[in-house]
């Protein structure tokens, strides 16, 4: 049990490397291009080669994780990161960087599958919600301390990449610290049927919130300096009001995974969502009231943040653990293609009606997704379509 915490306690540091590694790259490099003179059109294409390479890998990486384990599969996405990131500042071509992006992508989305799938393997049932909120809290750390590498930028271009690279070190030696480990063989009566159907059929309530986080995130990230610029905010309020929704998801993401524990899932999901809907629909409302668009942003955050971790906590409570791993393939797939729709799908609704009209989509997937947790049968009911020999027990 001790070695089992002690991976577990790599494995956080390790993501929050990797938090640290999107939180600094993404504005890192479109404040690179904007300084290049870039359009903001090519710079926002470009950022999405990240999310092209965590959808284009995802269908893929169950197979070294059966073949080489967790810690090989982490280590091999790290090697990525860490040779795509020294490669950045040695070119300025468009095309390059869009390439080395999607390495990156293709290196990041391999570190947190392995690294997901190990935790959720590793955590017993009692507390899987709070070691998975716990896991998604290391990531948003990550992902909020990483823009502080900007400042770095004054010092010359090769220091902020420099620093990830110190990061990158650590999570090295972490990891040569600890024991490969292997995914739950899949049984025989599994193969006779289609693995990715058989997860779809039973748990596809537990793949919408990656989805869901994924378009929120993109969403706030690349679509509301869009929207900040139409109405009038400065540059240094959108700075103070985006960081409100990863503030807020980092407050309530450990409650959260424990009260999901204690009450179940699926009821916190659906509280959650109607909280975030509401917080979507008024925040156009805030008008003007930056300090009210800040509270909007930081309880959807506390009330979303988790979604994700919450999701995957869903799907191994009522799934067999060696199914896991194909639960983790699809809500990448889903995290990604919701991160490239998000962009695109703003953009033509602020062109085509108002600014604000972005909230209310995400607040509309928000309450569809509470009223699908209404009418999605109990867990014992889903249990029922597995063979018996696939069904959770205790």
């Amino acid at each position: 049990m001790q070695s089992s915490r002690y991976t577990f306690w790599v494995l956080i540091v390790v993501v929050a490397v990797a938090g640290a590694n999107q939180g600094l790259t993404i504005p890192l490099l479109a404040v690179m291009l904007e300084q290049q003179g870039v359009s903001t059109v090519v710079n926002g294409l470009n950022a999405t080669a990240l999310y092209i390479g965590v959808v284009l890998v995802s269908p893929w990486l169950e197979i070294p994780l059966r073949r080489i384990g967790y810690r090989n599969t982490i280590f091999w996405g790290l090697v990525l990161l860490t040779v795509s990131t020294l490669l950045v500042p040695m070119f300025s071509s468009l095309t390059v960087w869009f390439v080395l992006r999607l390495l990156m992508g293709v290196g990041d989305s391999s570190l947190h599958y392995a690294s997901q799938m190990w935790v959720t393997k590793i955590t017993s049932e009692k507390n899987r919600g709070r070691d998975l909120s716990i896991y998604g809290l290391a990531f948003g750390f990550g992902f909020a301390i990483g823009p502080l590498g900007l400042n770095l930028l004054t010092f010359g271009v090769w220091v902020p990449f420099g620093a990830l690279i110190v990061l990158y070190v650590i999570a090295y030696a972490l990891l040569a610290r600890i024991k490969n480990d292997f995914p739950e063989e899949i049984k025989q009566t599994e193969k006779k049927q289609n693995k990715y159907v058989t997860v779809l059929r039973i748990a596809w309530l537990a793949l919408i919130p990656p989805f869901l986080y994924g378009f929120m995130e993109t969403s706030l990230n690349g679509s509301f300096p869009i929207y900040a610029l139409r109405t009038g905010l400065s540059l240094e309020w959108t700075s103070l009001i985006l960081p409100s929704f990863i503030v807020g998801s980092i407050i309530l993401q450990m409650p959260l995974g424990m009260l999901s524990d204690r009450i179940g899932r699926k009821k916190v999901m659906f509280v959650c969502a109607l909280v975030g809907a509401v917080a979507f629909f008024l925040f156009p409302v805030a008008g003007e009231n930056v300090w009210f668009m800040m509270l909007m942003l930081a309880i959807a955050g506390a009330a979303v943040g988790s979604f994700y971790s919450l999701g995957l906590a869903y799907a191994a409570d009522i799934l067999p653990a060696s199914m896991i791993p194909t639960v983790g393939i699809i809500a990448g797939i889903n995290f990604g293609v919701a991160s490239i729709l998000a962009p695109g799908l703003n953009g033509f609704l602020m062109q085509a009606w108002e600014p604000w009209t972005m909230f209310w989509l995400m607040g509309a997937q928000l309450l569809a997704f509470a009223i699908a947790c209404l009418v999605h049968r109990e867990t014992s009911a889903a249990q029922k379509e597995l063979p018996i020999s696939l069904q959770k027990h205790g």
